[in-house]
Formats: structure tokens, C-alpha cells, sequence
């Protein structure tokens, strides 16, 4: 029997602003949430709280980004430990997911709605952190077994 039905989060770690997007395993849909604050990498966890509290998650979706240079070593060394901490407050299962390109490609959606005409205010940082969460949920979907294919 196929896997029942659940609600996961994302969270597109920064050390100044996270992402966060909502998506379920049966539409394999994502949508783009919230930002939340952090301050030197440190989440502002009671914003945090209120969205899994909202959503009650059966999962969460967290971007690292692996492979990164000596420079980008203690971003990834920060997302893990956000990644860990997750796990640990909330007793969830926690999915790393390779985040690398996920800004990026945020960036870059937003930017194609708004030429097209689909968008018409200007991006702002913290929606590219909702929309590269949402990316990053969808890539999870995605590989999910019997997930979408699209």
C-alpha cells in the first residue's frame, strides 16, 4: 500500500533570513510560506514554532548546501547543525536535501514571472528564500517513490 497522505515543510537555511514553503506527498504541490528572521544564523525559533504548530508536519525538508567550497564550509556546517536542531525540537523526520542551486534558480523564476508579466512587483530577498524553499520541497517530492513526475 502506497504511504499515507502528509503535509511537509521546507526550510531554505540563511544566516539572515530562512524560507520556508508548505507542501503535501499526495498533490506533490509546494507553496512558498514565509520568511523567518535569523540573526548570525540563528533562527528565530517561536516564528518557527507557530508554522510547524499551524501545519503539524508528518516531515521536514531542509536545504544544505553540499559540496561547497572552503569558503562556503560554514554555511553548510550552520544548515546542518539548523538541519540537527529541527530533528531535535521537534521530533520530526528531517530530509537533507542538496541546496545549491536552489537560490539561484529561485532568483531566476521570479525573475522570468515578472519579464512575462505573471509578477508585477519587483523581487524581494525574502521572497527568493520562500520560492528556493518551495524548490527545494518540490525536488524532494520529486524523488519521492510514486511521487510526481513533473
Amino acid at each position: 500500500p502506497a504511504p499515507a497522505p502528509r503535509t511537509v515543510l521546507s526550510f531554505d537555511f540563511g544566516l539572515k533570513r530562512i524560507g520556508v514553503a508548505v507542501g503535501n506527498t499526495l498533490t506533490g504541490t509546494a507553496e512558498a510560506l514565509a520568511t523567518v528572521a535569523a540573526q548570525r544564523g540563528e533562527p528565530d525559533w517561536a516564528a518557527i514554532d507557530r508554522c510547524v504548530a499551524d501545519w503539524r508536519p508528518g516531515a521536514i525538508v531542509a536545504g544544505v548546501p553540499y559540496n561547497t567550497g572552503r569558503e562556503d564550509a560554514a554555511i553548510a556546517t550552520a544548515a546542518l547543525r539548523f538541519a540537527d536542531q529541527l530533528g531535535a525540537r521537534y521530533g520530526i523526520e528531517v530530509h537533507r536535501v542538496d541546496e545549491r542551486l536552489s537560490s539561484h534558480a529561485a532568483e531566476d523564476d521570479l525573475r522570468e514571472r515578472r519579464r512575462s508579466g505573471a509578477k508585477t512587483r519587483r523581487v524581494e530577498r525574502g521572497e527568493v528564500d520562500r520560492e528556493a524553499a518551495r524548490l527545494l520541497l518540490l525536488q524532494w517530492l520529486r524523488a519521492q517513490p510514486g511521487g510526481p513526475s513533473q
